[in-house]
């Protein structure tokens, strides 16, 4: 049975905290149970595309009306490879100031019960708590920061340049399909694919678990196939807007702590043990300065892509997490 299908929001006057604009943009979303009371809002995460996204629709959020909004830069809602002049630099105010407009003026809802987010959609749903704080009661946030760290940023540079000089990357003319640069897209892929899970994964051969007989099978379809439908340039936007991401600037506060202690909303802050960029210890301690967190972790062997639901006992594990932290409001 196929899902909603997914729509689109276009915003004619929009300008970006660059300076580019005002501008014509759009946001793909999906409105999953638009009859229920609650509303969650769901935000994408760095490849996540809306038919691929986590939505807790079969479990957690099951009475919830889901809006499902795809990031700025993900190829569905406006993004370098469907916008002629999009911004040089992109920040997630960006798309929040876009959101709202979606949530509040478009689709008319005062107020989100829960905000959820893994990874990028996790930092997004960050600054949704202080960039909106009367209109968030909760917040779900799955292997993810508020402010990327400075080894989050260094091992971004890694597949960001694999990508940049690669031999047949040519921001000349890019976005015709025929120039799309297979060889630098699975350079980037090369690049990052250790990272996605954990030693532990790797040496325990789990990827077998998702039907593949070799490590050599996996990595053919995760660092090649899987990134064929994507776009270089937003690849690119969005590891910049993934680096840059820090709540501090929202408002000019001196400090993480200070930024984070005026959270309003109930967090629940939920990395996992082996995520090897969004590490559970720096989760902690974002989630002691919020006044009102649940801190847990996700024990998994399947690190940054536990939060992606990837492996079911770990979409078990959160499903189960956000239902307990969401009953007891």
């Amino acid at each position: 049975m196929s899902g909603p299908t997914p729509q689109h929001y276009q915003i004619n006057d929009f300008t970006f905290q660059n300076g580019t604009g005002p501008t014509s943009v759009q946001l793909a979303f999906l409105d999953i149970n638009p009859n229920a009371e609650k509303v969650a809002l769901v935000l994408t995460s760095f490849r996540g595309r809306l038919p691929s996204t986590l939505t807790f629709s079969h479990g957690a959020l099951k009475d919830h009306r889901i809006i499902a909004v795809a990031l700025f830069g993900n190829g569905e809602s406006s993004s370098p490879s469907n916008m002629v002049n999009f911004p040089t630099s992109l920040t997630y105010q960006d798309c929040v100031r876009a959101q709202h407009q979606l949530i509040n003026s478009h689709l008319n809802i005062p107020t989100i019960d829960v905000v959820v987010g893994f990874s990028m959609g996790g930092q997004c749903s960050y600054y949704w708590t202080l960039m909106y704080p009367d209109m968030v009661r909760n917040a779900v946030i799955i292997c993810a920061s508020a402010r990327t760290s400075r080894h989050n940023y260094q091992f971004l540079e890694g597949p960001k340049a694999a990508l940049e000089y690669a031999a047949d990357y040519h921001r000349e003319g890019r976005n015709e399909p025929s120039s799309r640069p297979l060889g630098g897209l699975r350079a980037f892929g090369k690049a990052y694919s250790a990272w996605l899970t954990s030693p532990e994964w790797f040496e325990n051969e789990m990827y077998k678990s998702m039907g593949y007989e070799t490590l050599s099978d996996w990595d053919k379809d995760t660092t090649g196939v899987n990134y064929h439908s994507w776009h270089p340039d937003d690849l690119l936007a969005k590891v910049g807007m993934w680096q840059g991401a820090d709540v501090t600037l929202i408002s000019g506060d001196t400090s993480l702590q200070e930024a984070l202690s005026r959270i309003k909303a109930r967090v629940l802050v939920m990395p996992c043990s082996t995520d090897q960029y969004f590490r559970w210890e720096a989760s902690e301690k974002e989630s002691l300065v919020i006044p009102r967190s649940t801190f847990m972790v996700i024990p998994s062997a399947w690190g940054h892509l536990a939060g992606l639901g990837c492996n079911a006992a770990d979409k078990d594990f959160m499903d189960q997490a956000i239902t307990e932290f969401l009953r007891k409001q």
